[in-house]
C-alpha cells in the first residue's frame, strides 16, 4: 500500500485506451503516442501537468535512435521488454533490461542514442518531464528495479530525497508495482497534482473501470484504488 495524505474525494480518471493513442510506423519502430509528439496533434492531449510526453515504443532487433539532441527536459526510459543500450556524450554507456530504468537530465545539453543491440524486440515506456530548473549541469543514470518480491508502488525516479530512487530534475516521482491478481494499491494524489497511469503488462481495475495492457489513463487529485485483475504491472508519474 502506498499513500501520501488523506482525503475523502475519489480521484478522477480519463482513459486513453492503447488503441486511441497516435500512431507512427517507422518500420524499424512502432511508436504509440500517449500525448501530442512529432507528427501526432490532438489539442486535448498536450500533456498532464508537468509531464509532457509518454511514448510506448516497440523498437525492432538490431535497431534503435542514433544520436540526438536534447536540452531542459527530464527523460525517463522505463524498459517493459527486452533491452535499450545507451550511449551519450557525457562518455555513459549503459544497458537497461525490463523491468529496469534509466533517467537522463538534458539540462544544458547532451547528444545521445538508444540502440537495440539484442536479437528480439524491444518494448519501452519513454516519458519527458520539464525540469524544474533550467540549465543544470545533464546527468544520466540507471537502475534494477521491480523485483519478484516487490509489493505495492516502488519509487523508480524522484526529484525528491526518495531513498533509492533514481534522481531527477523535476516536481515528479516515477512509481511502478507488480501486481499479482487480486492485489490491491491505494495511493493519494494530492491537490494541485497530476498522475498519469499506464499499465505494463495484465489488467487492472479502478471502481468499474477496467484497463488493459498499455492503456493509459490521465487522473486527478483524490484517492486512487488499484485492483489487479491479473498478474499486472503498472508505471505511474506524479507530478505539479
Amino acid at each position: 500500500m502506498s499513500s501520501n495524505s488523506v482525503t475523502s474525494k475519489a480521484a478522477a480518471i480519463d482513459v486513453r485506451p492503447f488503441a486511441s493513442l497516435g500512431k507512427a510506423n517507422h518500420g524499424w519502430l512502432e511508436a504509440n503516442h500517449h500525448f501530442s509528439f512529432a507528427g501526432y496533434y490532438d489539442p486535448e492531449r498536450m500533456g498532464h501537468g508537468n509531464i509532457r510526453v509518454w511514448n510506448d515504443d516497440d523498437i525492432a532487433a538490431q535497431s534503435g535512435f542514433p544520436p540526438h539532441s536534447h536540452d531542459n527536459m527530464e527523460i525517463i526510459t522505463y524498459v517493459r521488454e527486452g533491452a535499450i543500450t545507451h550511449r551519450d556524450s557525457m562518455g555513459n554507456v549503459g544497458r537497461t533490461k525490463a523491468g529496469d530504468v534509466q533517467v537522463m537530465s538534458a539540462g544544458t545539453g547532451v547528444q545521445h542514442s538508444e540502440f537495440n543491440l539484442e536479437d528480439v524486440s524491444c518494448r519501452l515506456f519513454q516519458i519527458w518531464i520539464l525540469p524544474r530548473e533550467r540549465n543544470v549541469r545533464p546527468h544520466w543514470d540507471q537502475k534494477e528495479f521491480l523485483s519478484k518480491d516487490a509489493s505495492g508502488f516502488t519509487v523508480l525516479a524522484s526529484g525528491y530525497d526518495d531513498d533509492k530512487a533514481l534522481a531527477i530534475n523535476a516536481d515528479a516521482r516515477v512509481f511502478g508495482a507488480k501486481m499479482a491478481a487480486g492485489e490491491s494499491i491505494h495511493h493519494v494524489i494530492k491537490d494541485d497534482r497530476h498522475a498519469y497511469l499506464v499499465v505494463s503488462k495484465g489488467r487492472i481495475s479502478i471502481g468499474n473501470t477496467i484497463l488493459s495492457e498499455r492503456d493509459g489513463v490521465a487522473i486527478s487529485a483524490g484517492n486512487l484504488q488499484l485492483i489487479a485483475l491479473d498478474d499486472a504491472e503498472v508505471v505511474m508519474v506524479d507530478s505539479a
